[in-house]
């Protein structure tokens, strides 16, 4: 009965000091430790890079100049996460990330995001993902309500039965195949958290409407890919981008006025 997960939250919440909130001010429940979950997230990247084939360096260079602007907005103390992003050749349109600020952009993606600004907000959602402890508020709500709290406390070795079992909620790494996807209410909160990011480096949120655009013609107005069947519908998402599309562009035009100006030149023939 899917009414009782709540309710166990909630109980679980009430019980011990686990509960904050996220960057948008919603409730959470984060029961793993920030360096645990880093640890994971840095394992899982270096399995990625080892197992996927990677594109050439004018790609990563061309995402790295993106996110570096974006990053480099961030407070101080998020700064500080071991910032990475790398190209795997894909044509998925995919991205994902992982928790310590790594994260990953299929080549496809590169066909759909036509223009820096576009790839932007696809960064900066990924981004966001980070910054509201998504994969923390995910692992922590399956082993609070299906997997038993065991499972944390086995986290320390992850070579062990409980934390394989936690890398695979997690989504972490290739031999559960890609990220799994988040909920529809992280999506929706990483689209806004990643419009605010991209608009304060200088990025044009308003091409944040344009990729999903593309993508929804990308797939031709039909249904939308596998990976992103728990995920918001295209219009949804684009709905959800103009109605905080006020701020963005405030934010923006600030950024602008600041001499933000990202400039990162896409790869020939991307």
């Amino acid at each position: 009965m899917r009414w009782l997960r709540p309710l166990a939250v909630t109980a679980l919440c009430a019980s011990i000091a686990a509960c904050t909130t996220s960057p948008t001010g919603r409730s959470q429940l984060l029961l793993l430790s920030d360096s645990e979950l880093n640890e994971m997230g840095r394992q899982a990247f270096t399995q990625y890079q080892q197992e996927l084939p990677t594109a050439g360096q004018a790609s990563h260079r061309y995402v790295q100049c993106i996110a570096d602007a974006i990053v480099a907005e961030l407070p101080a103390e998020q700064r500080q996460l071991d910032w990475q992003i790398r190209v795997f050749e894909s044509e998925q349109p995919n991205a994902f990330a992982l928790p310590g600020g790594y994260m990953g952009v299929n080549t496809g993606m590169l066909d759909i995001a036509t223009t820096q600004d576009q790839l932007a907000s696809v960064i900066g959602h990924e981004i966001g993902h980070v910054l509201a402890n998504h994969a923390n508020e995910r692992a922590s709500t399956e082993s609070a309500t299906s997997l038993g709290l065991s499972v944390i406390s086995s986290t320390s070795g992850m070579q062990s039965a409980g934390g394989q079992q936690l890398m695979g909620v997690l989504g972490m790494g290739a031999q559960y195949g890609i990220v799994l996807p988040f909920s529809r209410a992280h999506e929706s909160e990483a689209d806004v958290i990643g419009l605010d990011l991209m608009a304060q480096a200088g990025f044009n949120p308003r091409e944040s409407v344009t990729l999903w655009e593309n993508m929804q013609a990308a797939t031709g107005g039909g249904a939308p890919p596998e990976w992103m069947s728990t995920h918001p519908g295209q219009g949804q998402r684009i709905q959800g981008l103009q109605g905080n599309m006020d701020q963005a562009l405030a934010l923006y035009e600030q950024a602008r006025s600041n001499g933000r100006t990202p400039n990162c030149p896409r790869p020939y023939g991307s």
